[in-house]
Order: C-alpha cells, then sequence, then structure tokens
C-alpha cells in the first residue's frame, strides 16, 4: 500500500524524480500527489502561515492514527488537545480573550488543511463547532459572558455543541417546538433536538429555542431566543445516533423537559435568537465547503499515488487514461473550488452579505468532494473497498457536507430565489 505524504515541507527541495520542478514566485512547484499549497501565489502570508503550522500539527497523526480512531469509534483526543494546546480554536476571537484575531479567510485554509491531511471528516468535525459556533457570543454578548464564555473554549477547557434542528421540523427552523419560558431568574426549557454533534462529550451547548409562541409573533423569525448553557445531563438526554461515518464523533438526539437554564445565559435580547445565528451560518457553510474540499484533494492525491505504483498487465494503472482523466478532471474542479470557497471567505472578512456566495460554495464543494472522493475509490478498484486504504472512508465522511448544515436542494433553492428572482418553490 503506498504511503500518502500529503505535506511537503519545502525545506527538503524537490522530490527525487519530480519532472516538472519549476520556480514559482521563489517558491519550488511540487507534483500534485505532494503538494502543499504554501507554494500557491493566491495565499496571503497569514493564510500561508496557518497552513504550515496546521500542517506540522497534522503530520503528527498519520492515516493509520484515523484508521484506527474510525474503527475503534475513540474521540481523538490526541489531535483536539494539540490544536487547543497551541491555541487554534480560538484563531477567529480577539487576543484580549486569548484568541489570534485572525479572519475567516484564515479559519477556512485551517479547516481545508485539517481535512486535507487524512484526517477527513473526522479531524475537522472535532473541533468544528468551536470554530465558529461562538460568533454569537462575541457579537452580541455581554463583556462578562465574552469572558465567562470565549476564555475557557479557546483554551480547550470547554467544549461545545450546537442544538438548533428539531425531530418534527428538521430544516423548517421557524417552526421549531422547542420552548423557553421565564422562571424568575431561570428559564424553564422543554423540547427535543436532533442532530447534534459532541454532545455526548460538550460541556457547554449553544441552543435556539422558542420563547413567544409562533402565533403571539408579527414574523416567524420573532420569538426565538439563544442560551449558550451547561450541558446539564442530569436534566438533558443525550442519546447518541448510530451512523455510517465519521463514527469517533456522536452525533446525538437531546430531550429535555424542565431544565433549568440561568437567565444570565441568555445572548443578546429575548426573541432575537434567530438573526444571531444567521450571521454564524454563513460562515459555517464556508468553513465546512473549506473542509470538504480538503477532503477531496486528500482522496484524489491517494487515487494518484496508488495509480503510479499499481501495475496490471505489466504497467502501471496510471498510464491509462480512463484512469487519468477523471482524477484530472476532479483535480481542476477542486482547484476552482478551492478559490471560490477562498473569495467567499474573503468577502465574509470584508463585511459584504455572502449569503449568495457561503451557498455557492456549500453547494459546488460538497459536489465536487464527493465526486473526487467516489472517483478515487474507483481507482482502487476492490482495493478502494478496504478500510486500510483510506478511500472508503473518505467516500463515507463526504456525504456529511453533502446533507449538512443544509442539503443541497435547500442552496439551490436559496440561489433560485435570492439570486434569481424566482418563486418560492416551497
Amino acid at each position: 500500500m503506498p504511503t500518502m505524504q500529503p505535506f511537503c515541507s519545502a525545506e527538503y527541495g524537490v522530490p527525487e524524480g519530480t519532472s516538472d520542478a519549476s520556480n514559482l514566485d521563489g517558491r519550488r512547484s511540487f507534483p500534485a500527489t505532494e503538494y502543499l499549497q504554501t507554494q500557491d501565489p493566491d495565499l496571503t502570508d497569514s493564510q500561508r502561515t496557518v497552513r504550515e503550522a496546521i500542517a506540522k500539527i497534522c503530520a503528527k497523526f498519520p492515516d493509520e492514527y484515523w484508521l484506527d480512531i474510525d474503527q475503534t469509534k475513540r474521540w481523538p483526543i490526541e489531535f483536539t488537545s494539540s490544536i487547543a494546546k497551541d491555541g487554534w480554536l480560538g484563531i477567529m476571537m480577539p487576543a484580549e480573550y486569548g484568541g489570534s484575531e485572525l479572519g475567516l479567510s484564515e479559519a477556512t485554509v485551517m479547516m481545508q488543511t485539517i481535512s486535507e491531511s487524512g484526517g477527513g471528516g473526522t479531524a475537522a468535525s472535532s473541533i468544528h463547532m468551536n470554530i465558529f459556533g461562538l460568533a454569537p457570543v462575541l457579537k452580541h454578548g455581554t463583556e462578562e459572558q465574552k469572558k465567562r464564555f470565549l476564555v475557557p473554549m479557546i483554551e480547550g477547557k470547554d467544549r461545545a455543541c450546537f442544538a438548533v434542528t428539531e425531530p418534527n421540523t428538521g430544516l423548517d427552523t421557524l417552526k421549531m417546538q422547542s420552548t423557553a419560558t421565564r422562571d424568575g431568574d431561570s428559564y424553564i426549557l422543554r423540547g427535543s433536538k436532533i442532530w447534534t454533534s459532541t454532545a455526548q462529550r460538550a460541556e457547554k451547548i449553544l441552543i435556539l429555542v422558542r420563547t413567544t409562541p409562533l402565533e403571539e409573533v408579527t414574523k416567524p423569525s420573532q420569538g426565538l431566543s439563544l442560551f449558550y448553557a451547561p450541558l446539564d445531563k442530569t436534566q438533558v438526554s443525550v442519546t447518541e445516533i448510530p451512523k455510517m461515518g465519521r463514527a469517533a464523533v456522536d452525533t446525538n438526539s437531546l430531550y429535555f423537559d424542565g431544565w433549568r437554564v440561568p437567565k444570565e445565559d441568555l445572548i443578546g435580547r429575548e426573541g432575537e435568537g434567530f438573526k444571531m445565528i444567521m450571521h454564524g451560518m454563513n460562515a459555517e457553510r464556508i468553513l465546512l465547503a473549506g473542509e470538504a474540499c480538503g477532503l477531496g484533494f486528500a482522496a484524489i492525491r491517494r487515487a494518484a499515488l496508488y495509480a503510479g505504483e499499481r501495475v496490471v498487465f505489466g504497467r502501471p494503472i496510471g498510464m491509462n487514461q480512463g484512469i487519468q482523466h477523471p482524477l484530472a478532471d476532479s483535480w481542476i474542479r477542486l482547484e476552482a473550488c478551492r478559490l471560490m470557497i477562498y473569495q467567499a471567505a474573503k468577502m465574509f472578512d470584508d463585511g459584504y452579505a455572502t449569503g449568495e456566495y457561503a451557498n455557492n460554495v456549500k453547494y459546488l464543494a460538497g459536489e465536487t468532494a464527493f465526486t473526487a472522493c467516489e472517483r478515487a475509490l474507483m481507482a482502487h478498484g476492490g482495493m478502494g473497498y478496504a478500510k486500510e486504504y483510506h478511500v472508503e472512508r473518505y467516500l463515507r465522511e463526504v456525504l456529511i457536507p453533502r446533507i449538512a448544515p443544509i442539503s443541497k436542494e435547500m442552496c439551490l433553492n436559496y440561489i433560485s430565489e435570492r439570486v434569481l428572482g424566482l418563486p418560492k418553490s416551497y
């Protein structure tokens, strides 16, 4: 089985046998199978620094580590601890709370790099919520809340989960049935949530519930409130959902009836929670697109290595255009996707309305990465079905960006209505 070297530092020079080692803006150009995007002229200095630093961390966790994590369903504590230890959980947070004060552009490169390293969706989703999830606290929370909530999250002492989706309403978020009723200095929460990742291990939860009945508000988006509270498992039932991929990162259903949450844990004003999370949702879609794109790159890179070494009928299978062309086609599409993702992240950082672009890249990355992973598996033939070659894991994990946090059809609905001006279809 070929050993994938997903990152190749320039200090090691051009790999022996490289036929194309042209100089690019003072940096060496490597073949795709040993490719590090620090050489790309489209990366800013800060993005390049982030990618190099994250690649070094990821290099400590080889393919065998992630294979074992997937098979044993064990939380990747060594990986998450390394990310937290070096302060990367606060990449988008202000320095006064212990963060790096960088933007979504750098965070997207970080998450792409993690996924691309071979850790895939398991590695990325183990820290995903901590990267974007507390943006509402930063933007709408009090100074006391920021110090109380952001600092321990950045230090890795608090792990957070995010609960919005409900079993009876799905993507029809404004019809959610979970409620919070004021009772003195607390709110009493009742209801259920589903598809809440990392709740088995999370100490805190960011949760959206209805505080004003739907029939009493002018707009359905009103009357929803956001809380960031301790996830008290004596008051909240957390049940893991067995699933197809990413087994090491738990996904759960929650049930609560009489869960008491202090009023101090309400973020912003009561009834305005929905608009608070919308800003963060665009960031999440861009981050997830980066993760999907990284997974696609990892799959194609691995397939190219295998195709170059696997000999059948006296020649490497990679000499056949039937193998070459699908992999090359996916690589081209992934590169185009990567550039579009970076542009969306930059627009977010520059303060532009990014709903269109966030949905564009979420859709495009999910579909492009899925095709790349499927082609990578097929290029391996029967070996693609074997866990030791890793591409079957990539294919299982890449389905998530097609489904969550919204389906590809909902992305198309957004573009149809908001960009093309077509009537709403649902």
